[in-house]
Parts: C-alpha cells; structure tokens; sequence
C-alpha cells in the first residue's frame, strides 16, 4: 500500500498522520509554494516588529498611552500568538506602560469563547499571571463608532477596546471565502464588533453582491474587505501583526505595522506563498484539514474544482478533537434551528460523494457540511479505502492537498 502523511492537530504538537492507499493508484500531492519555510527564531520575529511597515514601532507609539489591548485570534487560527508576547510586553514597558493598564482579548468574532486551557496554548501561562484576559462579546456591551460607506455597515465594537487608546492587533492571513484573505480588519469586523455588525456585512456578502465580487483571493476590489477595513480603521487599530503559516502552522514570514500597508504586503506574499499548481481531471480528491480544522468546511473551495467532468469523490480530512467552531451566525443549534445567515451548501453536480472522515465524531457539527445522501461521515480510515475501493479497483487519479484551507490555486 502506499502511504501519505498529512499534519495534523495543530494545537497539540508537530504531528503527522499515515493514511494508506492502494499503491496503484497515481497519487499527486500539491504542495503550496511556501510549505518548507522554516520557522521564524525570535530574533528574526523581533526584526520584524522593530522595522513596521507605514508607521512607527511599538514603543514609540506607546509612549504617553494610558491604556492597551493586544487582540488576538481565537483556536480556529493557528496563530502562535506566543511568538511574539515577550518583545511587545518589552516594548510596551520601554514605553512607561505598567502592567495594570494592559489587557489581551481574544477577537472570537462571532465564534464560541474560549477557555483557560485555549487561553494558555494562544498566550502561554505568564501571560495568565500578569494580565487579564478576556473573550468578545459580540451580544452585549459593543458600543456605536459610525457607518462605513461601503456597506452602511454600522459599526459597533467591544466597549473594552475602545476605551483603549493604544491597539495591538495580532492575526494571520489565509484565503478566506468572502473577504478574499484573512487577516487584516477582520480582527475587528468581525473579530470585535457586534452580532447585528457582523450580520450586516456578511448578509450582503452572501446573498447581495454579484458574483466574482468576492471569494477566495479577491483582494484589491473586494467590497467585503473594503467594508471590513473601513470598520477596522473606524476603530483606531494603531498596530497589526499578520503571519504566514508554513506546512506546520508555525510562523513563517510576518508583517507588521499600520493596517493597510502591512495588510497589503502580507497578501501581495500570501499569493505567492500560499499559491498551489490546482489539480485536474481527478477521480478522487483528498483534502486535510489543518491550520482551521474547526473550520472544515473550507477546505471544499479547493478539492471540488479538481474533480475531472466525468465525476468522482471528494474526501475531507477533519480531525479536530474540540469539533467544529461554534459559529452563531452560520453554525447549527438544534436539528431545525441555526445561525440566521445560515446558507444551504450543495454540492457540485460533478462530485459523485463527499466523505468527511474525522477520528473525532461530531454529529451535531454535520451541519456545516451540505445536507446530501451524497455526504458521508466516517470514523475509520479501513471504511473510507473500501467505498472508494469499490469503484476503482484498478487505478485512480488523485490529488492530495495537506494543507488545503491555506492553499491557493488563482
């Protein structure tokens, strides 16, 4: 049999699965550009922060500050916000800030909250010590900042941050389904910003704008990462970090400084790091999810375009032992009850069957997926090779993407 090892659990240590395929089958794995980049070494991340792009360094900025927030992603991002705790606290103390006038929290957007022990794997234990440390509340306690112009979106934010009159944002970049990538303003629309906020833009992203607008990629004229970015400098965002991932999830380049100029050069990057040769014409599709494997179901924008015309099947590798993200605005709370943006996923009519395997059962989190006979959830890997066996018993064309919510093909 032949053997392709895929990453896996990204919040619990470097690990590495082996999952068997029939060793004639023609097996194609599509690495993205940037996938053996080493690890950044604090001094390197230090760099980093100390020359920002488009405005000055933490601790010039800091200095006659009375308040800090530092935001930061929730476990749905594989963002080591440890990598860079230690040299902004410095800078932040060469700048006369006591530890009393620092806060950290934790930008969930409209996901569930996080606990002590996801705490403690973003921030590390000292952090938990020294600071408080604070989930988003998008249902109460946001207050009114104005309206962006694209949208109409009213924005309202965190009360916490706003108070605050030096912001530190720290978040990574990926492709992301609406807003074209992530990272940038997102950590404050959605990641701060009220329920009714976060509806607004994501309704007109999802059932107002013409199609190509957004999507995975679109970046420049995208009117969903406009309307984001208008909210997020409405809010006073002084300084972000944004990182690109290698095939570990570890911090492989970093972009640091004032929203709009670092934004833009971390994704002008993210397209060539993260860019993959698509697959085509293939009778089975594996894609592992990884670095949002709570997220699952963003994987699909890069298999189902590999499935050649005449057909064949998707798998979705989604081993994530906390299950899906809550998710109240898209997610499921009872078998007839959801998130009021849920939308109703189909599947292309080329893809014969869709098979989410995951070592990790989760009925209720089924529901991110597309309600089809078509759609299957297994738990054995020796289950999924039988069913595809079945129907290809000789060969097979497959294409394997490790890393798939990451990868880009445009």
């Amino acid at each position: 049999m032949a053997v392709i090892k895929l990453p896996q659990l990204a919040w619990h240590g470097r690990s590495e699965a082996q999952y068997r395929l029939p060793d004639h089958w023609q097996i194609e794995t599509c690495n993205m550009t940037g996938y053996d980049l080493p690890a950044m070494t604090p001094s390197t991340i230090r760099r980093a922060l100390d020359n920002p792009i488009g405005t000055k360094p933490i601790r010039e900025l800091a200095r006659g500050k009375q308040q800090v927030v530092i935001l930061f992603d929730d476990m749905s991002r594989i963002t080591r916000t440890f990598d860079f705790i230690a040299h902004i606290l410095e800078e932040l103390a060469e700048a006369g800030i006591a530890d009393q006038n620092i806060r950290f929290i934790c930008a969930t957007g409209c996901h569930g909250a996080l606990t002590r022990l996801d705490f403690v794997k973003k921030l590390g234990e000292d952090v938990l010590k020294r600071f408080p440390v604070y989930n988003h509340n998008p249902f109460n306690n946001c207050i009114p900042i104005g309206k962006t112009t694209t949208f109409g979106t009213e924005v309202s934010i965190n009360a916490e941050v706003m108070k605050c009159d030096l912001k530190i944002a720290i978040g990574g970049i990926v492709p992301h389904g609406m807003s074209g990538f992530g990272g940038g303003g997102k950590i404050i629309l959605p990641g701060v910003a009220s329920f009714d906020a976060t509806q607004h833009n994501h309704h007109i992203a999802q059932f107002e704008l013409s199609p190509g607008k957004a999507g995975v990629g679109n970046f420049d004229d995208n009117p969903v990462r406009l309307d984001i970015g208008e909210a997020a400098e409405m809010a006073g965002l002084d300084f972000i970090i944004n990182v690109l991932y290698n095939r570990w999830g570890e911090t492989a380049r970093v972009f640091s400084g004032a929203l709009q100029p670092a934004y833009a050069a971390g994704v002008a990057e993210s397209k060539k790091h993260y860019f993959t040769p698509p697959a085509q014409d293939k009778d089975i599709v594996i894609a592992n999810a990884f670095v949002k494997a709570s997220e699952a179901s963003s994987c699909l924008n890069i298999a189902y375009p590999g499935i050649g015309q005449k057909g064949g099947d998707v798998v979705l590798v989604a081993n994530e032992p906390a299950g899906q993200i809550v998710h109240y605005m898209f997610g499921g709370f009872g078998c007839e009850i959801c998130g009021p943006e849920y939308k109703m996923k189909a599947l292309p009519s080329k893809v014969k069957r869709l098979i989410v395997y995951s070592e990790y059962p989760d009925i209720a989190g089924r529901s991110t997926f597309p309600k089809s006979e078509k759609v299957i959830f297994m738990d054995k890997w020796d289950d999924v090779l039988k069913i595809l066996a079945a129907d290809y018993p000789s060969v097979a064309n497959v294409a394997v993407f490790p890393y798939a919510e990451m990868q880009y093909t445009k």
